[in-house]
């Protein structure tokens, strides 16, 4: 019976192959260890007085450049102290501690040390990382600054990226202290590109006479050079003879006369313009899909909603799309990666802490995103380095202070330092890196209050208050400036508007929108500010209205199938299908 379960069994392993995860990485801590210790040390890296002790073998097989250093003939190749110029030291340090630790924090503080010293040192996995942080942190007040980085630096993408992001956003670029720095080879590099982002030709033509104008003496040599980028005949007839013609500057240089007489004759001769083709004659064809604009449910008819209904502003239709899972009123809407986030809400029955999102590219939501720790109705959500944050609302319990945001990566809401005051109703707005928490009420009144949030710090800050007390408002970054609208104060709904300066830390009035709007959804939308439905103290309102700011006015423009109280809107490129569901005009309040 032995001898049979004997031969019964398999075959013993001639050999056992193994591959360790754990060997790279003990084998690294442990020539860090050494390196901390100066122990078999065989090189000493001298930057600016620092000494960094190291092994010639780690630097080489991480660094091209120390490898061509050490194999070569180089005299460095026999030195035990080798002096390295022209590098940041702490840049320096980080890089070698990368290349023992194979980890790095790349921020605010050091990418401008960072990247140069990985450019010098051929660590493209860093220059990569520090291009991309920087891509995330563009915005119109520093994409220039970053673009003229990436030329130096010759980081190709980063150019290209910051390029394209200078051209879709150049109606708030043009706005920022940068554009009116710029030398003017750059400027001309911008403003004769095809793909600028603008309304109108008018608005190329300020830009270039406002850059001018900051420093005249010394640009006026410039003007005819870069007035020929601006394309006049695509001009108005009005703006061409009464703005452009009748500047002081245009008519005291020949050359920009003579672009204002091709401009006229082109104008005034349409049957010669086949003859007249030119790039001054070629609309601009910004490469960016246009933007549509979401409305996410709300309160209509006595009952929260579940319905969403999409707004594209090149037709002016509003179309209904897949609704949601749950009706939500008080919602709070915010896009991140290209999906639309509804956060919380009310039902009609209960606070809500269950998120939905929403894929513009099937017309579908989905429900497996993690819930926030909190119920949360009457809540500000909006999106800062690539989290989610949900601020403040209510519980049905109390108003709240708590703020949580969340990882899409890791499908989880974290806490982060609560308000200095508790708000629901409260409107969040991003602009500098800060997150902002507007106005709301802390349960008994409105406030006109205003905290901002560092999220390097993680702590929350007041600033400047609102003129107005304002709950249940609404709020856009629009050209480098927060804008707040409408909401309700201590006795009734509100049209009157104000808008923040983060570098004056200061609040001014604009003009009042056309109608009062407690609940009302602010969004820009392809470089207009949208004001969304709301209350007026009677009705609850499907209008909608548009500011311009170049007129100071407001107009209306159209309404949505639904009226919609306290719903959310985000806005997110258009796309590229049309999955979208249509309900019959007659089921639609």
């Amino acid at each position: 019976m032995g001898d049979v379960l004997i031969s019964d069994r398999p075959p013993s392993p001639a050999r056992l192959s193994h591959t360790s995860e754990k060997h790279p990485r003990v084998t690294l801590t442990e020539l860090n260890v050494l390196r901390r210790h100066r122990e078999l040390c065989d090189v000493v890296i001298n930057v600016s007085g620092r000494k960094i002790f190291a092994h010639r073998v780690i630097l080489s097989a991480c660094s091209p450049y120390f490898r061509a250093m050490f194999t070569g003939e180089l005299e460095e190749s026999r030195q035990t102290e080798v002096t390295i110029r022209d590098i940041d030291e702490n840049a320096m340090e980080l890089l070698i501690d990368f290349c023992y630790t194979s980890h790095i924090v790349v921020e605010e503080s050091n990418v401008q040390t960072l990247l140069p010293a990985a450019c010098l040192l051929q660590l493209a996995e860093i220059q990569d990382i520090c291009c991309e942080f920087l891509k995330r942190q563009l915005d119109p007040t520093n994409c220039l600054g970053i673009r003229a980085f990436a030329d130096t630096h010759s980081c190709r993408e980063l150019l290209r990226i910051a390029d394209k992001f200078t051209q879709h956003n150049f109606q708030e670029v043009m706005e920022s202290e940068e554009f009116l720095l710029l030398p003017v080879g750059q400027l001309v590099d911008i403003i004769c590109s095809d793909e600028l982002n603008v309304r109108s030709e008018e608005q190329v033509f300020n830009a270039v006479m406002a850059w001018l104008k900051y420093n005249v003496a010394e640009r006026r040599q410039h003007l005819a050079q870069v007035l020929q980028h601006v394309r006049m005949p695509l001009l108005s007839p009005k703006f061409l003879v009464g703005t452009v013609g009748s500047d002081l500057l245009v008519r005291s240089d020949e050359a920009c006369r003579d672009l204002v007489d091709e401009a006229k004759n082109y104008l005034l001769l349409p049957q010669e313009r086949p003859l007249m083709q030119g790039p001054r004659t070629r609309p601009r064809k910004p490469t960016r899909r246009g933007e549509v604009l979401f409305a996410v449910g709300g309160w209509c008819s006595g009952d929260a909603i579940a319905s969403v209904e999409r707004f594209d502003p090149e037709t002016a239709d509003w179309k209904m799309v897949a609704p949601m899972s749950k009706r939500r009123c008080g919602v709070g809407v915010a896009v991140l990666n290209d999906l639309l986030y509804a956060v919380g809400g009310h039902d009609g029955q209960s606070y809500l802490n269950s998120i939905e999102r929403y894929d513009p590219q099937t017309n579908q939501w989905s429900c497996d995103v993690a819930p926030t720790t909190s119920c949360r109705t009457s809540v500000g959500v909006a999106v800062l380095d690539g989290f989610l944050y949900a601020v403040g609302g209510q519980d049905g319990v109390q108003c709240l202070n708590h703020v949580e945001r969340y990882d899409p990566k890791e499908n989880k809401w974290s806490k982060v330092a609560p308000m200095t005051t508790r708000r629901l109703g409260v409107a969040v707005a991003v602009l500098g890196g800060y997150l902002y928490a507007i106005g709301g009420s802390d349960g008994q009144c409105p406030l006109n209050t205003v905290e901002r949030y560092d999220p390097r710090q993680n702590k929350w800050c007041a600033v400047s208050p609102m003129s107005t007390r304002r709950k249940h408002l609404g709020c856009a970054v629009f050209n480098n400036f927060i804008y707040a609208v409408g909401g309700r104060d201590d006795c009734m709904e509100l049209s009157s508007a104000e808008r923040y300066n983060p570098h004056t830390n200061s609040w001014s009035p604009i003009v009042a929108m056309t109608s009062r709007r407690s609940g009302v959804g602010l969004a820009v939308v392809n470089g207009q500010l949208y004001a969304v439905g709301g209350f007026d103290g009677t009705a609850y309102l499907k209008t909608i209205e548009v500011y311009d700011p170049e007129t100071n006015q407001w107009r209306l423009c159209g309404c949505m199938n639904y009226r919609r109280l306290g719903g959310g809107v985000g806005v997110m490129r258009a796309p590229q299908t049309e999955n979208y569901m249509w309900i019959r005009k007659d089921s639609v309040v």
